[in-house]
């Protein structure tokens, strides 16, 4: 939901040209999200599923805090800054899923075994 408001936000500023960060992180989410509803996780074995929402919210947390710092300092109008500023809170709501996912992945790599833990989001 963060990353289609900011896409909203971006589209109706000047800072036109950071529109397509939100708009591929909005499509990334919505695919993993309907993976996982679908029980893609489960037919598709040789992906390890929480790896790859690993590898997307380490991504998105960085994008988003370079295009908000990028976004608030650079343009003055307000729905660039409001963008910025929902970036921010999506940095920090992509960093928690980061540290939730982290500590998944580490519980696995413990474990040994070739199945997933037990707290992941295929559950």
């Amino acid at each position: 939901v963060l990353s289609f408001i900011i896409f909203i936000c971006y589209i109706a500023s000047s800072a036109a040209s950071f529109m397509m960060a939100p708009l591929l992180e909005f499509l990334l989410a919505l695919f993993l999200f309907f993976a996982y509803a679908s029980k893609l996780n489960e037919k598709f074995k040789g992906l390890y599923w929480p790896l790859s929402d690993f590898l997307r919210c380490v991504t998105a947390a960085i994008i988003y805090f370079a295009i908000s710092i990028a976004a608030v300092s650079r343009y003055s109008d307000g729905a660039s800054k409001a963008a910025g500023v929902f970036g921010f809170i999506a940095t920090i709501v992509y960093a928690i899923d980061f540290y939730i996912t982290f500590n998944d992945l580490v519980t696995f790599l413990k474990q040994g075994t070739s199945s997933p833990p037990e707290g992941c989001k295929s559950d």
